[in-house]
């Protein structure tokens, strides 16, 4: 977290530099903010270079790992005395709900552009992950979800481990509301041959060596295996490829940071969000060009509020399922 104590010699030279600025009450010249994170290297390690470069003196230190081991470390984190993290950029609304539950984030949101069911009171989106099917090249792409659940793709469609990916745990959400899905849709899934894997790229690798006929994932994963020369084929299907967007939120304990509460600003400004979407996520806010999206592709969202009171018992059925 940012630096908030000196050793003796550290304290006089602060003192020296703050009688040097004339008592300006800024950040000292050098500061760093901790950041932790699910999202890509592919990501965010452009956005903390460019946000480095564009605040001399500010340095970020980086922790990131997928939701399940995030959970983990902010877990003991509090064990031991407290969250170490000055900023949280997560996956989906349902985790960063749960932080702000436990009175570890929140409190302030920067001046945004982004739309306002994408932000609330205590944190903001700044970028969307849209759930998709992709297929192998030697079967028949599918059009709509429950395609997934006929024999074309008997035997082995790959379904992501909604406790380990927050994506995974959003489509299970939207699923589950749908009349048209229910929990069933899984049920169908699995009776037809479905495995689960841990993350959507796991999905991805495993349909394109042909171990998965077909598959669900995100959506700038399968692209950039398509792009990479992949054999794979990526869908939105009806009724939608599934929304989650991936909320950021400030620290209580860093509420009075000028470096973290700048950085929270950048990301979900526009020159933060034109580097999100060139970087090769989907950017939160609207007119910022993102990546590849097919004309009037059809998306849908998930009631979150109805998906939080829920998740506990789909979390428990789901296993059932699956197992694990």
């Amino acid at each position: 977290m940012t630096s908030r104590g000196y050793s003796a010699g550290g304290l006089l030279a602060a003192l020296a530099l703050v009688a040097a600025c004339g008592g300006s009450g800024e950040a000292d010249s050098e500061s760093t903010l901790t950041l932790y994170t699910c999202v890509s290297d592919t990501t965010i390690e452009p956005v903390i270079e460019q946000f480095e470069q564009d605040n001399p003196g500010i340095s970020v230190d980086l922790f990131r790992a997928p939701t399940g081991d995030l959970n983990a470390r902010i877990a003991s984190d509090v064990r031991s005395g407290g969250l170490q993290a000055d900023v949280i950029w997560a996956c989906d609304p349902l985790t960063m709900q749960d932080y702000v539950d436990q009175g570890i984030v929140g409190g302030w949101t920067p001046d945004s552009d982004v739309p306002a069911n994408l932000r609330t009171g205590d944190y903001v989106g700044v970028a969307i992950l849209y759930m998709v099917t992709v297929s192998n090249n030697d079967v028949e792409p599918p059009r709509a979800w429950s395609d997934l659940t006929g024999d074309e793709y008997a035997g082995g469609v790959a379904v992501p481990d909604p406790a380990f990916a927050a994506s995974a745990l959003g489509a299970l959400g939207y699923f589950a509301q749908d009349p048209d899905y229910g929990i069933e849709f899984y049920a169908d899934l699995e009776e037809n041959g479905a495995e689960q894997v841990s993350t959507p790229d796991d999905v991805v690798i495993g349909v394109a060596e042909g171990v998965y006929p077909a598959g669900i994932t995100i959506a700038n994963s399968a692209y950039a295996a398509q792009e990479g020369g992949s054999p794979i084929e990526t869908v939105w299907p009806e009724p939608g490829a599934i929304a989650i967007y991936g909320p950021a939120a400030l620290s209580t304990d860093a509420a009075d940071s000028k470096p973290a509460k700048d950085f929270l600003s950048y990301i979900a400004g526009e020159d933060g969000q034109r580097l999100i979407a060139d970087s090769g996520s989907y950017p939160a806010q609207d007119g910022v060009p993102g990546p590849t999206m097919p004309a009037d592709a059809p998306i849908v969202f998930p009631d979150w509020a109805s998906v939080a009171a829920e998740k506990d018992q789909l979390l428990e059925e789901h296993q059932q399922i699956f197992g694990g």
